[in-house]
């Protein structure tokens, strides 16, 4: 990465809105990793557990939408600030007083939620700082807080195994409390910031039919990586019988293939153009999807499959992200909102679905090709308005990012 972009922004920000990111993601994440666990103790179905790790990517699509307006209205910084008290107080309560019915667990991934919704902050946050032509790789930087699925999958199984998954909140919010301190001094809002948008520029955005486009592109995108990611440690124990510390090894795996490609792919983007990027991502993705629902008998050739496919859902989510700013610029902090809620909704979905399928037909066949036609329908509708974006806000007379 040259020393043009690390001149060109605000380089703490962009550390910090990635750790608030980053460390927000592993919890609003945290009943994925957990899910086996707590569905053994609380006596839950498949399609329960489903909804339960589902709940928070809900919950979290539509905060995004609430703390994309925050960040819009009040600043960025100060929207993760008051996002971050509100789960370190969630973590607290369900620590102390603890988690004991499917009711109390649905309840908490509501809160967990807000935790979700960084995503509406940390990218307008480190997007505000940069030109045009290092969109792709802020954005990227910043996204890359998706790795924080990795922390969850990783250690989650492992400290509820010795500890009990309730005390796995209290260890969370160790690193929260550190990620608060460093957000709280060294994150600066751009002297650049848009001038805020009423609540009236949210439906007015849904009236340019791009909006729609670049909603439904992300749900495919973001969608498959979250809600694969919370699906998976579920997924891997039904389907081969291991045990919930391995199977979060196995969807580490994943969701650190998925996160590692977003800046990734973002820079892809900046050098070949976002368009020609995600028509390949999405090719990677659906065929790996579609590979893996024929019931792979190998949890290691399943497994090389996921990790594809993350991969190339990773990758697209990057490359999403730097064509936004291109078409969006003055209202980024609408649209995040926007197309991050729509991605969240994708995700639950996604986790959904499959444990309800897994629920009525004993296995996840129908799910995993319905989400591979779905890659299918994002690649021809991105090759449908490629030639109209290219001839109009991404002409080279209108911007200096490849398109």
């Amino acid at each position: 990465m040259n020393n043009s972009f690390w001149k060109a922004g605000h380089t703490p920000t962009l550390f910090a809105a990635f750790l608030y990111f980053d460390l927000s993601f592993m919890v609003w994440y945290l009943l994925g990793p957990l899910a086996v666990q707590i569905a053994t103790d609380l006596d839950l179905t498949a399609q329960q557990r489903g909804l339960m790790v589902a709940t928070p990517i809900l919950a979290g699509a539509v905060l995004r939408l609430l703390m994309g307006f925050l960040a819009d209205r009040l600043s960025p910084k100060a929207a993760g600030l008051i996002g971050q008290v509100i789960v370190i107080v969630a973590l607290f309560c369900a620590w102390q007083i603890g988690i004991q019915s499917y009711e109390q667990a649905l309840l908490f991934g509501l809160f967990l939620g807000f935790a979700g919704a960084a995503f509406a902050v940390a990218l307008p946050l480190a997007s505000q700082w940069y030109p045009p032509q290092h969109q792709g790789k802020a954005m990227g930087i910043a996204g890359a807080g998706n790795s924080g699925t990795v922390l969850a999958a990783l250690f989650a199984p492992g400290l509820a195994a010795l500890f009990g998954w309730q005390n796995v909140f209290g260890w969370a919010l160790i690193p929260l409390l550190l990620t608060l301190l460093i957000f709280a001094f060294m994150a600066k809002n751009s002297p650049e910031r848009p001038k805020p948008k009423a609540a009236a520029d949210y439906l007015r955005a849904l009236g340019d039919r791009d909006s729609w486009w670049f909603m439904f592109f992300y749900s495919v995108t973001f969608g498959g990586f979250i809600g694969l990611a919370s699906a998976l440690p579920g997924y891997f124990s039904d389907q081969y019988g291991l045990n919930p510390v391995t199977a979060g090894y196995y969807t580490a795996a994943c969701v650190c293939a998925g996160s590692l490609m977003r800046p990734l792919g973002g820079a892809l983007a900046d050098r070949i153009g976002g368009i020609r990027s995600l028509l390949v991502m999405y090719t990677l993705a659906s065929l790996s999807i579609a590979a893996v629902g024929f019931n792979l008998s190998s949890s290691t050739a399943a497994l090389a499959l996921f990790v594809t496919a993350m991969l190339g859902l990773g990758a697209g989510n990057g490359a999403v992200f730097q064509l936004v700013p291109q078409r969006f610029r003055r209202e980024i902090g609408v649209m995040t909102g926007l197309i991050g809620m729509a991605g969240g909704i994708g995700g639950f979905l996604l986790a959904a679905g499959l444990g309800a399928i897994k629920q009525q037909t004993g296995d996840y066949q129908l799910a995993l090709w319905f989400f591979a036609s779905l890659g299918v329908l994002a690649w021809f509708g991105l090759y449908s308005v490629k030639r109209r974006w290219r001839t109009t806000w991404g002409s080279a007379a209108v911007t200096a990012a490849r398109v």
